[in-house]
């Protein structure tokens, strides 16, 4: 069994990983997984560039933002994510009354998300704040400390089946079809290793295809990664299955980039750091287009 680490988070854009070594999909590509939750996502690229761990699950714009670095790089070898941030407004506020905006760390897709919307619903003058986390986010609208906030599902949903806000707009009512967290590598164990990310895309993709075919039984798996009720996840499923093929999606991933280097995230667009050529390897075995 070859050894192998992997940094996770938390929310159903992780959910493929959650199944594939819980159905032993790893162990079937004869890879010893071990897994980690990591506090967020912004503490997992170093992780990847240091080599103490081989693969994570984080936003692809994390990943695009060390094109260039050498042995730093990172590469997004498959989609999970997609269109999966939200911005979520507190029960009882209006959206012409929104003046605080909690958002967490820059340059991630919940961030991006609420800068790309904040025009459209009429609040350039929101007081935006930030917070290290997601977690500080999704606390500082539960806690009514913001009116309204950023945050992935299945957060968003939970906030509405507990009646404590609203989901007023979505990544995808600006970026349609954008992808959001994905397995992500450094490009130096691609070159090196390319055998092992062909087995692990391979894995990861099997559990995409399942939790698409039977997202019930994935909510239960779920549920204990991510700490809310298996209800929350079932139902945030519905609006956001993940989807390996959403790193194909170029347009939006195109759009968004032009909106890191107009916020000034970025220099320039940058390249090289989404790699096609593992997915398409098991694309006709998995059923899936190419």
């Amino acid at each position: 069994m070859r050894e192998l680490r992997l940094s996770l988070l938390r929310g159903v854009c992780q959910t493929p990983a959650y199944v594939a070594y819980e159905r032993g999909y790893f162990a079937e590509e004869e890879l010893g997984a071990e897994i980690s939750i990591a506090p967020t996502a912004w503490a997992v690229p170093a992780r990847l560039a240091a080599g103490a761990s081989e693969f994570g699950l984080i936003p692809w714009t994390r990943a695009a933002a060390t094109a260039g670095g050498g042995e730093e790089a990172l590469v997004v070898v498959c989609g999970s994510g997609h269109q999966e941030a939200a911005i979520v407004a507190r029960a009882g506020i209006e959206v012409s009354e929104v003046r605080t905006v909690t958002v967490p760390r820059r340059g991630g897709m919940k961030d991006l998300t609420a800068m790309a919307l904040l025009e459209s619903l009429g609040w350039e003058d929101a007081e935006v704040r930030r917070q290290p986390s997601g977690d500080g986010a999704i606390i500082s609208l539960f806690g009514e400390g913001c009116d309204a906030a950023s945050m992935v599902e299945p957060y968003a949903t939970m906030m509405e089946e507990l009646g404590v806000g609203r989901i007023l707009r979505r990544t995808a009512d600006v970026w349609p079809g954008v992808p959001g967290c994905c397995l992500t590598t450094s490009a130096r164990l691609r070159d090196d290793d390319p055998e092992l990310v062909g087995s692990v895309v391979r894995a990861f993709a099997r559990g995409v295809q399942f939790v698409r075919e039977d997202p019930e039984a994935t909510a239960e798996i779920a549920a204990p990664y991510i700490g809310v009720a298996s209800r929350f996840i079932r139902k945030a499923l519905a609006r956001n299955p993940p989807d390996a093929d959403a790193i194909r999606n170029s347009d939006a991933i195109d759009n968004v980039l032009s909106t890191m280097v107009r916020l000034g995230y970025l220099e320039a667009p940058p390249t090289g750091f989404l790699d096609h050529s593992f997915l398409d390897g098991v694309a006709a075995e998995l059923g899936a287009p190419q």
